[in-house]
């Protein structure tokens, strides 16, 4: 048992003030308090804020974006009716993830920092970059099936885990960030760091900082949308591989499009090479399949994931072809998956 402080906070400005050098912030807990348990995580305190006035759900008057606090817990978010109608890929993708009982807990902004599920990063006796810089990463010669395939480098090669922040980079979300140097806002798809030769660094966060929301473009584009999740059980499983895409289609070309993947890469992954294969063709299952190829460019399988990279194909083509199908649309299911 190691001891630590414990602050709660009733505003942002005290956060980051409250926060030493060594201590962390914490909300749901979902994700941390197993980081506790198993030796991962060692604060020597805890800012809880849980209480900060950060759970707006908001839609813009204007009617093109909807604004996410930071401690709007996913159960909510999913079942909102705007979040619902004009963004389904959010809903689906939280519903995807995690039980009922986790999803009232979990929080968006404890969602997008969630740290990887890989075995080596969670267990303390075993080498690991992100965990212990300059370690070494025991997945590269070990147990790496369910590991990435895509953004990967030789100092690691672990999956982000999170549903969500697939769902929001389809979006083109962006995150606002506050702490000691004042507020900033962030696109979504630079927020998540490739590993490179620093994985520990895993977001743009310096310390101090804290997301304090999501704004989420609610445009024509995002109402047609479509989340799918493929695992190894229905029951809290992570993504071997997941898509959410986007379609608008307009006089039977695909005018525009938004493709990102998840369980395949160090990142939630944007697809920019599949959304340019399917813009200016027609929606057909041959044009879907195509796109699905083109997600899968510049894969870097290893011994034991090769599947990842017919995975991607096949994923990417039957979540367009479901989207293209709304007379036969596949029934999302809310499964007790992976928490969040």
């Amino acid at each position: 048992m190691r001891p630590f402080t414990y602050t709660r906070p009733a505003e942002p400005a005290r956060a980051w003030t409250e926060l030493g050098p060594d201590a962390m912030y914490i909300a749901g807990g979902t994700n941390l308090v197993d980081l506790m348990k198993c030796g991962v995580a060692t604060p020597t305190g805890l800012v809880d804020i849980g209480r900060l006035p950060l759970t707006d759900l908001t839609p813009d008057p204007a009617g093109d974006t909807i604004r996410i606090g930071a401690l709007v817990p996913n159960s909510d978010l999913a079942a909102h009716p705007v979040v619902r109608e004009r963004l389904p890929v959010l809903s689906e993708a939280l519903l995807a993830g995690a039980s009922p009982q986790l999803r009232n807990l979990a929080t968006l902004g404890g969602n997008l920092l969630q740290r990887t599920r890989c075995g080596y990063f969670r267990d303390p006796t075993m080498p690991c970059n992100r965990r212990d810089p300059g370690s070494g990463c025991a997945a590269l010669d070990g147990d790496h099936r369910g590991h990435a395939v895509l953004g990967t480098s030789e100092h690691c090669i672990a999956t982000h885990p999170s549903d969500l922040a697939v769902a929001l980079l389809a979006l083109e979300a962006r995150v606002s960030i506050d702490g000691p140097n004042g507020p900033r806002v962030e696109p979504i798809e630079a927020f998540h760091l490739p590993p490179g030769d620093t994985p520990h660094r895993e977001t743009t966060l310096t310390h101090g900082e804290l997301i304090t929301g999501v704004e989420v473009p609610t445009t024509a584009l995002g109402a047609h949308s479509h989340y799918l999740k493929v695992r190894e059980r229905a029951a809290f499983a992570f993504a071997m591989c997941s898509a959410a895409v986007a379609l608008e289609v307009r006089e039977g070309i695909v005018r525009d499009a938004r493709i990102a993947l998840g369980g395949v890469a160090t990142t939630p992954w944007r697809a920019r090479s599949a959304e340019a294969a399917l813009i200016g063709a027609p929606p057909s299952s041959a044009a879907f399949a195509h796109a699905g190829d083109a997600a899968a460019e510049g894969a870097v399988p290893r011994r034991d994931n090769a599947y990842k990279v017919e995975l991607i194909r096949r994923v990417v083509a039957r979540a367009l072809n479901t989207l293209a199908a709304p007379s036969t649309p596949e029934v999302p299911s809310t499964p007790e998956g992976d928490p969040a």
